[in-house]
């Protein structure tokens, strides 16, 4: 069985696995009580082509983003993110408390992120990394581990990496903002940035993270290029700096499962893509877990990714502030 990050993560690609966790929200439920009276939520293909439109409107990308060119002449903008779970994803999100489990959370500061955040720091790499709240408060020693290069960014992955498209709108407005507070208080320094939790947005998400005012969001899927969110048809202002599976470890690096791979094939498969974005000209943004990648026999799979595209040169590594902030600038958002 995959581990509940992944299974919470996957859920809305792999609805016909079996799985019972999985078998959930076909439809949002805010947009299928707007559409109750005059269509069935549980047969979309009997729905009028309002409802569809409704549907796939709700949070849509807008105007491409990505710059004629990257600082320095760069033909690619390098983008790595780390989603630092730790224990957040090993039981507590789901009330489901084992020592085992939580004892590889732990590991993901204990052990993993010091091994990642070396990495980083030795290559010169800026870095975006992503917590929950509580994997903050739990080891609240991880913000000063990160910040003290002044290379890399904190940004928010939730309060308690929360399923938040099963929230009401007040619970995950108010579990947002007690995350953010709280990170800064930490960390030092009030983050910008906002991925959600399993990457996936309930239908109040976009409305929350504007009206707080987020520079950039991080979980959706629309494009390989930076672009701006655009909501019920209009534009936001916001700018998505997209992820997909196929760049993400946590999917095919489950030991348990059977969607396990070579860490080596894997890093082929980024050196690939990669390679595709530089001749592109656009942006490659890879997610991590420490608690994943960070283990001995995984991180060599970045450690040779970071090699070929440094061999490979004209390369800008930035955070995600940084790139929000350049292609925010290039587009003329600011003025």
């Amino acid at each position: 069985m995959l581990p509940d990050c992944t299974i919470l993560k996957l859920k809305h690609l792999l609805p016909a696995i079996g799985l019972t966790c999985l078998a959930t929200m076909a439809v949002p439920a805010s947009f299928a009580e707007s559409n109750a009276k005059a269509e069935d939520p549980k047969t979309p293909w009997n729905w009028s082509e309002e409802t569809v439109f409704n549907a796939v409107n709700q949070v849509r990308a807008g105007r491409d983003l990505n710059p004629e060119s990257w600082p320095g002449n760069a033909r690619v903008a390098v983008l790595l993110s780390y989603d630092v779970d730790n224990e957040t994803v090993m039981g507590l999100r789901t009330g489901d408390v084992s020592i085992g489990p939580l004892s590889q959370g732990q590991y993901g500061h204990r052990v993993a992120l010091p091994r990642i955040v070396k990495l980083m720091n030795d290559e010169q790499v800026p870095s975006t990394f992503f917590f929950p709240a509580w994997s903050l408060k739990i080891a609240p020693q991880q913000a000063p581990l990160i910040n003290e290069s002044g290379l890399h960014e904190i940004a928010v992955h939730g309060w308690i990496h929360e399923l938040n498209t099963s929230l009401d709108a007040a619970t995950e407005e108010r579990l947002l903002i007690q995350a953010r507070d709280e990170i800064e208080a930490i960390s030092g320094k009030r983050p910008v940035g906002y991925r959600a939790p399993s990457w996936n947005h309930s239908p109040n998400t976009l409305r929350i993270v504007r009206k707080m005012g987020f520079l950039y969001e991080s979980s959706l899927m629309h494009d390989d290029r930076p672009y701006e969110l655009v909501q019920d048809g209009e534009a936001t202002g916001l700018v998505e700096l997209p992820v997909e599976w196929i760049l993400d470890d946590a999917p095919m690096f489950n030991p348990r499962g059977n969607r396990y791979m070579n860490p080596r094939d894997i890093m082929q498969v980024w050196i690939d893509e990669f390679d595709k974005a530089w001749e592109e000209g656009t942006m490659f943004l890879l997610t991590l877990h420490p608690h994943v990648s960070g283990h001995r026999s995984r991180i060599v799979a970045l450690e040779g990714l970071i090699e070929h595209m440094k061999a490979k040169g004209q390369v800008w590594f930035a955070t995600h502030e940084e790139a929000a902030r350049y292609v925010r600038a290039q587009a003329g958002m600011d003025q």
